[in-house]
């Protein structure tokens, strides 16, 4: 986000925050280090997705993690598995940044951030409640895991100002999705690093790589290198599996000065 965008969605998320809990969002979870709800908005569309918020509201001085939280954090994750309405949750993450924990650096979130959620009906039309177990870690010198029960009525009051303010500005902060002209291709790669192009827009030279590790495969830090004169991007490989997975890819996040853009890099 550039400046004026992320202005609008601090003030956006100051007055989400302050609101009280309505019918269409949960409870908060109290927690230490901050707390937790669900909010979701309107009703779901004629393919029977419905998007929502997950809320993490945390205080002065703690963290929270991006959808890689590197070799030792807790990643933010919704289990709608025991719920018969829903077929899946899948939650999409803001830009994060680098934090140094005086050991090693990973991504995350040290305000209060929402992380936009998609909920998949098993049928179209049809609302009632979502009753999910979220799961995520909350950081401060040492990581809080933190486990809730959160349940939400799609039936009552799905209409309400305040919640369509939250989840409103929540799917505004994200990422574009990557272009040809903004965005992460891999050059090549080997047993120990792979290496990635990047396309951006002016400012690239202060561009930052989050290169998120999933289905076998864990990478180190994506730190920018030069080779044949070219600026480069080189993450070493730490683990990554036997076999190519059949899923979509790797998520990646490239964050300019210009803006943000998230998209997949295919198995390799």
């Amino acid at each position: 986000m550039n400046l004026k965008s992320t202005a609008v969605f601090s003030a956006m998320m100051a007055a989400a925050f302050a609101v009280p809990a309505q019918a269409s969002s949960s409870a908060w979870h109290e927690a230490q280090g901050g707390r937790i709800r669900l909010v979701t908005s309107g009703a779901p569309d004629a393919q029977g997705h419905l998007k929502g918020v997950l809320q993490i509201d945390l205080k002065p001085g703690w963290k929270t993690y991006w959808r890689d939280p590197g070799a030792s954090g807790v990643p933010p994750s919704i289990d709608v598995a025991a719920n018969p309405l829903l077929a899946s949750a899948v939650i999409e993450f803001p830009a994060p940044e680098h934090h140094f924990d005086g050991t090693s650096t990973w991504a995350g979130y040290d305000q209060p951030v929402g992380l936009p959620v998609t909920f998949a009906m098993r049928a179209s039309g049809k609302t009632g409640l979502i009753d999910a177990s979220v799961f995520l870690g909350i950081c401060e010198t040492i990581c809080v895991p933190v486990q809730a029960k959160l349940a939400v009525d799609t039936d009552a009051k799905s209409d309400d100002a305040a919640d369509a303010v939250t989840v409103a500005a929540a799917w505004a902060a994200l990422p574009r999705p990557a272009s040809d002209d903004f965005s992460v291709r891999i050059l090549t790669s080997d047993a120990k690093s792979v290496t990635l192009g990047v396309a951006a827009p002016a400012g690239a030279d202060k561009a930052e790589l989050f290169l998120a590790g999933s289905d076998g495969y864990m990478f180190g830090l994506a730190k920018p290198a030069v080779e044949a004169g070219k600026q480069v991007w080189k993450a070493d490989i730490i683990t990554r599996p036997k076999d190519r997975p059949s899923g979509d890819g790797l998520h990646y996040t490239l964050v300019t000065p210009g803006g943000a853009v998230s998209g997949l890099l295919p198995y390799f």
